[in-house]
């Protein structure tokens, strides 16, 4: 198979993707809001998300990569009363957090990353496209999206009228026409940041930020929309309706890729039962390598549950393909991904069974054989993998000055005769998980 497989959520069936402009594929992902570190759930798409941009950019000369910034949001402005602070700074540390933490898990930066805040002028422009279309309507200066007027609002999500009003989560206010009828554009008080607009000072909704940022950088339609399946509704719903109203014709995104949310032990992360996990406090006691690889242990479309013995695991098995890879000293990655990984991946981003293609190569390369060490660097490059040499990886980001000091201690100690020091300090370490290996050329180290 050489055409690349996709499930669509649109159409709740697996396609071949067929990109609008084979020399660019365009695509947008729904990236942070930022008045917070990221927790391990948002990691997840950005990691699949990450696996697909690259496979794509395997198969077609050009990829143009949207994530976005949501820096207008009432969270935002809440922290930015509680301290005092412009939603600048209340946004700034938390972006650049999120560039850390994404670039640990070897995520690339997207192409284009647009903030909320630098497309009011294509926001404003949507919304009055709207308003003339008979799609929105002003009340108590407010501009809202009307949903009695798309006749195809609800089939995304498969929800029916009453399952929208039910599960709008919007507020019922007496001057909408409709319950589900949801905000384009809401006043500010004095005391909120805001923007002047033809309906007065005041904010988008989080709706249509998306809409404008992905009409600016992509246009009225574009090849890939992906996402968290907690996005369907109503952001994802709304984006379609808000976009598709305001540009009669379009169809916005050909393809929706969602995935599935994660648990943690076994339960879903909350921070009321004491599970939830902050992607940075994950990294610090983990390589970032080892979390992106337990990310992609299960099926994009399938419940993860994350633990921490999973993260032991993943952690071990990225150490047989380091142990495969040093094995063939020089070793250079191949030009082609091997098909017994890109075959999977082809298949609707099937990386459980590109994995089971790295353990065949990595068997293959332990028992001799250069050219699947090759190959095992070529799939690492499309899967985000094996970003760092062989003798760094099992060296670890810990205190390696101290442990090297600990080594020459011993080098002087054995020089001495004192093999009862040298014994105690190869068992010290030994006890902390560092494994000593003497030859020729002197003593090197690596983590179990």
């Amino acid at each position: 198979m050489t055409e690349l497989l996709l499930h669509n959520t649109r159409t709740r069936t697996k396609e071949i993707f067929r990109p609008i402009d084979p020399a660019n594929v365009r695509a947008y992902l729904c990236g942070p809001t930022v008045y917070d570190r990221a927790h391990i759930g948002n990691a997840r798409n950005v990691v699949i998300f990450d696996v697909l941009i690259r496979l794509l950019r395997r198969l077609y000369p050009k990829v143009t990569y949207v994530r976005n910034i949501t820096d207008i949001d009432d969270k935002i402005n809440t922290r930015a009363r509680e301290r005092g602070l412009s939603i600048a700074k209340v946004t700034e540390g938390p972006i650049r957090y999120y560039h850390e933490d994404m670039g640990a898990l070897y995520a690339l930066p997207p192409d284009i990353e647009p903030r909320a805040t630098e497309h009011l002028g294509e926001i404003i422009e949507i919304i009055q496209r709207l308003i003339a279309s008979g799609h929105a309507y002003e009340a108590q200066g407010h501009v809202l999206f009307a949903v009695a007027s798309d006749a195809d609002y609800g089939k995304f999500s498969g929800r029916s009228p009453e399952d929208l009003i039910a599960g709008a989560r919007v507020d019922v206010a007496p001057y909408k026409r409709d319950p589900g009828d949801f905000v384009l554009w809401k006043p500010s008080s004095d005391d909120l940041p805001g923007w002047p607009s033809p309906w007065g000072r005041g904010r988008p909704g989080w709706h249509i930020e998306c809409s404008a940022m992905s009409w600016k950088h992509l246009g009225e339609n574009f090849d890939i929309h992906g996402g968290g399946d907690d996005l369907i509704f109503p952001h994802h719903e709304n984006e379609i309706a808000q976009s598709c109203c305001a540009f009669p014709g379009s169809h916005f995104a050909n393809v929706w890729v969602h995935n599935r949310m994660l648990l943690v032990n076994g339960e879903k992360m909350s921070k009321s039962l004491g599970n939830f996990l902050v992607l940075h406090d994950v990294l610090q006691s983990a390589p970032g390598e080892a979390v992106r690889y337990l990310l992609m242990r299960t099926h994009y479309r399938a419940t993860l549950d994350f633990s921490q013995a999973g993260l032991v695991e993943a952690k071990r098995e990225l150490d047989r393909f380091y142990r495969a890879i040093a094995a063939h000293e020089g070793v250079r990655a191949a030009d082609e991904i091997p098909a017994c990984v890109l075959q999977p991946l082809l298949d609707d981003l099937n990386t459980p069974g590109a994995i089971a293609g790295l353990h065949s190569l990595a068997d293959a390369a332990l028992a001799g054989e250069a050219s699947a060490a090759a190959w095992l660097l070529a799939a690492g490059q499309v899967l985000g993998l094996f970003n760092v040499a062989p003798e760094a990886w099992f060296q670890g980001d810990g205190d390696a000055a101290k442990i090297e000091a600990l080594i020459a201690e011993r080098k002087a100690a054995r020089g001495a005769k004192n093999f009862a020091r040298a014994d105690e300090i190869r068992k010290a370490l030994e006890a902390d998980g560092v494994v000593l290996e003497d030859g020729p050329q002197g003593t090197v180290w690596r983590r179990k």
